[in-house]
């Protein structure tokens, strides 16, 4: 009797499919009525990809997750709302302002007007949110990883020149092709995880790492001063679903991300980088593709419980197959 609590570490669209799969699997597992336990999911999102654009602050991963699990995100292109016209920002192009390579839908530009509303009335981007998911109702708690403004940039070279940009500018325009020298966290120092955030972490029953890129998603988020800490403090078993599927990434240029700071793409290094928590690290279990079976000794040698399983999410019941994996890893005794 009582709730479970699962708090989950996510960026963009991978942690939006998990947390679909996962509160797919936490319903059936726990259906209301039942006079048992219920669940309750809490997603602490990457905000470095945040920016103000046009007069408008946009959280690309707070959407992308608000979106996909409150039914109002296009499936075709697993980012942005169904349905949407680009008119606003042809508008916006004509006046010569904005970012012609990164295109706000109008249904979207809805969203931002209102977060930045709810901004400049006072609210923290917390309060904002949580706001906003009152039209979407996700069925997930959804907190930004920091009030405090964190946002990722990318020293790179090109042509004889060197340039430090947002990160979506060489996400997005450049498509990581630019090799990164470094990824700059503008605001970080200044910037600590809300008290929502560590209540999320401290009483959870389980932590889950997404399989969301590991250095400008989940490395973003651990990146916030205090955050580690309060990881390394919390009597959850933390369990991390690898983004690595036999050398590649699963979505993304997280193979980009990975060479900027010196790991392999794989999903052996991924986990050493994260670290076992019993040598220091956060991880108490590590789940890798099938396909990558080979890598279980080798983590577990190391001290870190690793299993093989499907993680292809496919569909709602790979995804939500998976989130069961990582949950069934998490009651292992450590």
């Amino acid at each position: 009797m009582g709730t479970v609590k699962v708090t989950v570490l996510a960026g963009g669209v991978g942690g939006a499919r998990f947390l679909k799969g996962l509160r797919t699997e936490l319903r059936r597992a726990y259906p209301n009525g039942d006079g048992g336990s219920t669940a309750e999911i809490t997603a602490v999102v990457n905000t470095g990809d945040d920016m103000w654009l046009t007069g408008l602050r946009v959280c690309p991963d707070l959407d992308s997750i608000m979106y996909a699990l409150g039914g109002g995100n296009d499936e075709q292109r697993g980012w942005g709302r169904a349905g949407e016209t680009e008119r606003v920002s042809a508008e916006l192009s004509a006046y010569g302002i904005g970012w012609p390579w990164f295109t706000l839908g109008d249904l979207d530009i809805g969203t931002h007007i209102a977060r930045s509303s709810f901004l400049r009335d006072g609210l923290t981007l917390t309060e904002a949110t949580a706001r906003l998911c009152e039209r979407w109702n996700p069925g997930v708690r959804l907190l930004p990883m920091s009030d405090q403004p964190v946002e990722t940039h990318v020293e790179f070279m090109l042509d004889g020149k060197r340039h430090i940009v947002h990160f979506e500018e060489w996400w997005v325009k450049h498509r990581a092709a630019v090799p990164a020298k470094r990824f700059i966290q503008v605001g970080v120092e200044a910037a600590h995880p809300t008290p929502q955030v560590l209540s999320a972490i401290a009483h959870a029953d389980v932590v889950l790492l997404a399989p969301s890129n590991p250095v400008v998603s989940i490395g973003t988020i651990l990146g916030v001063p205090g955050m580690r800490e309060a990881l390394r403090a919390t009597r959850a078993p933390i369990v991390g679903v690898s983004p690595i599927i036999s050398g590649a990434a699963v979505r993304g240029y997280a193979d980009a991300c990975l060479t900027a700071i010196g790991v392999e793409t794989s999903a052996v290094a991924v986990a050493k980088h994260y670290g076992a928590r019993p040598r220091g690290g956060l991880l108490d279990g590590w789940l890798v593709d099938e396909a990558d079976a080979v890598a279980v000794p080798v983590l577990e040698a190391s001290g870190l419980p690793t299993r093989a399983v499907p993680l292809w999410m496919r569909d709602a019941d790979t995804s939500a197959q998976l989130a069961a994996d990582a949950l069934a890893l998490a009651r292992v005794p450590r």
